[in-house]
């Protein structure tokens, strides 16, 4: 059977004109991400690229789409950069409009929770970056706080910088995320004597430092994992 068209359906079933007629509300998360989308292919319709895309959410929530990446949502035949970079742009605009502040406020619980964070973030850049994600007493994030950028092989951290901001915001707990541009997380010599440097410094300070992360091309390290916090 020939497959019609999203312009040769009734009126009622096309994702623009409906939204038009009777509301957002009554559009299905296939037909909202298809107006998003806006064209479809030579084989699939919007709607069709939309239900594919919906598809990479692993556990059938919605949410969890803001844990895919952009090259990820590229592998649907059909949904090239341009339209990737549309769907990730909406998904994070969504959490923020979530917020009556504007601030998405993500709970970390694990290593994984920091990765989902920040690895589209940093695992591209060129140069290290160190971080450190401020949290409150109920691991909730209060800033994300960049540190420091170094060369291709390594960046200078001083504590007097890294715990500045975390003072000044009253957080309970602190962890410290920096990038391996040759993509390899494996941890350096001087990645343990920095974190080993900022948890005595927090101590001092009564600033738990819960955890240093180190991403590298889809792969991280978790020094806490591996026993060296």
């Amino acid at each position: 059977m020939e497959r019609l068209k999203i312009k040769e359906l009734p009126v009622c079933e096309r994702p623009y004109e409906k939204m038009s007629e009777v509301g957002a509300e009554s559009l299905s998360n296939a037909e909202l991400l298809a107006i998003i989308i806006k064209t479809g292919t030579k084989s699939y319709t919007a709607v069709e690229l939309a239900q594919m895309v919906l598809k990479l959410s692993q556990d059938g929530r919605l949410s969890s789409l803001n844990n895919v990446s952009i090259e990820q949502f590229m592998k649907v035949k059909g949904i090239g950069r341009v339209k990737a970079i549309q769907i990730k742009a909406v998904l994070e605009f969504s959490k923020r409009v979530a917020t009556s502040n504007g601030i998405v406020r993500h709970v970390v619980n694990s290593p994984g929770d920091v990765s989902n964070l920040m690895m589209e973030e940093m695992r591209y850049l060129k140069k290290e970056m160190f971080k450190a994600i401020l949290l409150d007493t109920k691991n909730k994030v209060l800033k994300t706080e960049s540190i420091s950028i170094g060369s291709l092989n390594a960046s200078i951290v001083h504590p007097r910088e890294v715990f500045s901001e975390a003072v000044k915001c009253g957080c309970n707990s602190i962890i410290f995320i920096h990038n391996h541009p040759s993509g390899d997380p494996t941890p350096s010599k001087e990645d343990l004597q920095t974190t080993d440097r900022l948890i005595n410094a927090g101590n001092i300070l009564g600033i738990k430092v819960l955890d240093h992360i180190i991403l590298g091309d889809g792969r991280y390290v978790s020094l806490k994992e591996q026993g060296f916090i």
